[in-house]
C-alpha cells in the first residue's frame, strides 16, 4: 500500500507560478541524475588538477631519468631528515605544553576573560602564514623589540631567531593554540556524572586527573600529534621566511629553489616524490589515529566540576594560562606596533600596493566562488547517490568518492601540485603567464574540505525535509536549486566562501611558484619587501593583510553561528 504526498497548497502556488506541474510519485533519487553529473564533473576537475601535476613530474622524471636517480644523493636526504626533525620537534613543543594549558583552561570553566582568551587562540588560525613570521621577526629579530633583552641575556650581540629556532617558535605560535583547544575540547566530553561520583568520593585533584583527566587526554593525544606533524612536515611559508639558509631547509622549500633559482626539475621531481610519499604516510596514519584533519574545534559546553583546586594548584594554572597568552599574543601585537610605525598612508597610495591588493581581492574571489561551487557539486551527488542506493544497498565507489574525494587533496601540498604543472607547462609557453589560473584553481581545491563541513551538515538536513515532496512534484535542476536548495544553502555557502577567500588571500605556496613582476599578490609583494630588506613597508603590508583575513574569518565564523542556530 502505498501513499502519496499532497503538495501543501503556499509550496502548490509557488510551483504553480513558477510553472511547474504535479507528475505522480516518483521513486526517490531518480530527480538527482543532475546531482550526480554535478558532482562527476567536480571530481574530474579535482582529478585532473592533481592527476596533471603527477603527469608532469612522470614525464619529466622520464625525460630526464637519470638526472632523477642521482638527485636522491645526501643533500636530499639530509633535507628530508630536517624536515622530519623539525616537525617532530615543533609537535613536541606544541602538544606538551598544549595539555597542561588545556587542563588549567578547564579547570577553571568560568574565570573572568576565559572567553576572550579561547577567541584569542582562535586568531592564529586566521592569520597568514607569512603576517606570522613576520611578528616572530618583529619580536625576536635583529632589531625586534627583544633583541636589547636578548643580548643582555647572551652576553653578546642577538643573531636573531632565523634557522631552526625561528621555524620552531612560529610553528609552535599557530599549533599550541590549535593544541590546546583540540585537548579543551576532549576534555569537555567527560560526563559531568564523573566529576560528581568523583566529588562524593573526595577524591581529590591528582587522583582526578590520574583517572578523568588523563584517559581523555590520552584518547586525544595521538590525533592531535599526529595533525600538528602534518601541519609542521608540509609547513611552506614559515620556513621559506625563518629558514636561514641551506641547513634549515624543508622538502617544499627545496622543491621551490630548485624550480624558481637552481632551475633543475630532475631535482624537484626527486624533492617532490620524497615529499609525497612522507605526507602519504603522515595522513594514512592520522586517519587510523581518528585526528580532525581540518584542524577545527568547536568547544562545547564545560561540564561543572566538583573536584576542589588548591590555592597552590590556581596559581599554577594561572601561570600557565598567562605564559600561554604572552606567547601567542605577542607576535599579534608585534604586528600591529611594526604596522602602525610604517608609512601606511604612502603604502595605501603606492601603486604597486593597490596592484596586488586589486589581484589578491580578485583571484581569492574567484577561487572562493570556484570552491563553493565545487563544494556543493559534491555535496549535493553525495546525497543523491545515497538515495539511490537505499537505506540498505552497499556503497558504490562513485559514492565513497564523492565523500572522500575532497579530503585526498590533503595528501598533496599546494607546492606539490604547483610544482608538477610548472614543469608541465614550462614547454607549453610563458608558465608565469599561468599564474592567476593556478592560483585561482589550487586555492579553491585545498580550501574544500573546510567548506564541506559547513555546507554538507545544511544540505543533508533540507534533503531530509524536502526529497520525499521534490520527487512527488518532480522538482529537479535549476527549478529545485532555485526554489529548494538555494534559501537552505545560501549562508552555509556565505560561510565557505568567507573561509576559502581568507585562505586565498593569505596563501604564499602556488604564487611563491608562478608570481612575476606582471602578477603579484600582497603576500607576493610582501615577500618580495622583506627579501629587498624594506622591513617597514613589509609590517605595513602585513597589518594590511592580516585584518583583510581576519576580517573574513569573523564573517565565516558569524555566519557559521547563524546557520548553526
Amino acid at each position: 500500500m502505498s501513499t502519496s504526498i499532497e503538495p501543501p497548497p503556499r509550496f502548490a502556488h509557488t510551483a504553480s507560478r513558477h510553472g511547474l506541474s504535479y507528475p505522480p510519485h516518483k521513486e526517490e533519487g531518480r530527480v538527482g541524475d543532475s546531482r550526480i553529473a554535478a558532482g562527476v564533473i567536480a571530481l574530474v576537475a579535482i582529478a585532473v588538477l592533481i592527476g596533471g601535476a603527477f603527469v608532469g613530474l612522470i614525464l619529466e622524471g622520464i625525460n630526464d631519468f637519470s638526472g632523477a636517480i642521482a638527485a636522491f644523493d645526501g643533500y636530499l636526504f639530509r633535507v628530508a631528515r630536517f624536515t622530519l626533525w623539525q616537525a617532530l620537534l615543533s609537535t613536541s613543543l606544541s602538544v606538551i605544553p598544549a595539555l597542561f594549558v588545556a587542563r588549567a583552561l578547564s579547570r577553571h570553566p568560568s574565570f573572568r576573560g576565559r572567553g576572550l582568551i579561547l577567541r584569542l587562540f582562535a586568531v592564529p588560525l586566521a592569520l597568514p602564514a607569512i603576517v606570522a613570521a613576520l611578528g616572530v621577526l618583529a619580536l625576536y629579530g635583529r632589531a625586534g623589540y627583544f633583541a636589547g633583552l636578548l643580548s643582555q641575556i647572551s652576553g653578546e650581540g642577538w643573531p636573531g631567531i632565523y634557522g631552526l629556532s625561528g621555524i620552531l617558535v612560529a610553528h609552535v605560535f599557530f599549533n599550541l593554540p590549535l593544541a590546546t583547544r583540540l585537548f579543551l575540547e576532549a576534555l569537555n566530553t567527560v560526563p559531568a556524572d564523573q566529576w560528581r561520583l568523583a566529588s562524593q568520593l573526595g577524591m581529590g585533584a591528582r587522583a582526578g586527573f590520574r583517572l578523568i583527566e588523563w584517559p581523555a587526554l590520552r584518547a586525544s593525544l595521538p590525533g592531535v600529534a599526529g595533525l600538528v606533524f602534518m601541519l609542521c612536515i608540509t609547513s611552506f611559508t614559515i620556513v621559506l621566511t625563518l629558514g636561514g639558509g641551506p641547513r634549515a631547509t624543508t622538502l617544499e622549500v627545496a622543491i621551490y629553489q630548485s624550480l624558481r633559482f637552481d632551475f633543475d626539475p630532475a631535482r624537484a621531481v626527486a624533492l617532490t616524490l620524497l615529499q609525497i610519499v612522507l605526507t602519504m604516510a603522515v595522513v594514512a596514519a592520522l586517519m587510523r589515529l581518528g585526528a580532525n584533519v581540518t584542524g577545527d574545534a568547536n568547544l562545547s559546553v564545560v561540564p561543572r566540576r566538583h573536584i576542589p583546586i588548591s590555592p597552590g594548584g590556581t596559581a599554577l594554572d594561572a601561570l600557565l594560562i598567562a605564559l600561554a597568552l604572552a606567547f601567542v599574543a605577542g607576535p599579534m601585537l608585534a604586528i600591529i606596533f611594526s604596522g602602525l610605525e610604517a608609512d601606511l598612508a604612502r603604502l595605501a597610495g603606492e601603486a604597486a600596493v593597490r596592484r596586488a591588493a586589486a589581484t589578491s581581492l580578485i583571484l581569492a574571489c574567484l577561487s572562493a566562488l570556484l570552491c563553493v561551487a565545487l563544494t556543493a557539486a559534491l555535496t549535493m551527488a553525495r546525497r543523491a547517490l545515497a538515495l539511490k542506493r537505499g537505506a540498505n544497498g552497499p556503497r558504490t565507489l562513485l559514492e565513497r568518492i564523492t565523500d572522500t574525494g575532497a579530503g585526498f587533496v590533503l595528501v598533496v601540498p599546494p607546492i606539490v601540485i604547483g610544482a608538477g604543472w610548472f614543469v608541465l607547462l614550462r614547454h607549453a609557453g610563458d608558465v608565469f603567464a599561468l599564474a592567476p589560473v593556478m592560483v585561482v584553481t589550487v586555492n579553491a581545491v585545498m580550501a574544500m574540505p573546510f567548506a564541506l563541513r559547513a555546507v554538507r551538515p545544511a544540505y543533508d538536513a533540507a534533503s531530509e525535509r524536502h526529497e520525499r515532496l521534490c520527487a512527488q512534484l518532480g522538482v529537479a535542476g535549476w527549478n529545485r536549486l532555485r526554489l529548494i536548495e538555494w534559501p537552505v544553502l545560501r549562508r552555509p555557502l556565505s560561510t565557505g566562501f568567507a573561509f576559502a577567500m581568507a585562505l586565498s588571500l593569505g596563501d604564499l605556496g602556488v604564487i611563491a611558484l608562478f608570481g612575476s613582476d606582471s602578477v603579484q599578490t600582497l603576500p607576493y609583494l610582501l615577500l618580495a619587501r622583506m627579501g629587498s630588506y624594506r622591513t617597514a613597508d613589509a609590517a605595513g603590508i602585513a597589518l594590511f593583510l592580516g585584518i583583510l583575513c581576519l576580517a573574513l574569518m569573523a564573517l565565516a565564523d558569524r555566519l557559521g553561528k547563524e546557520t548553526a542556530r
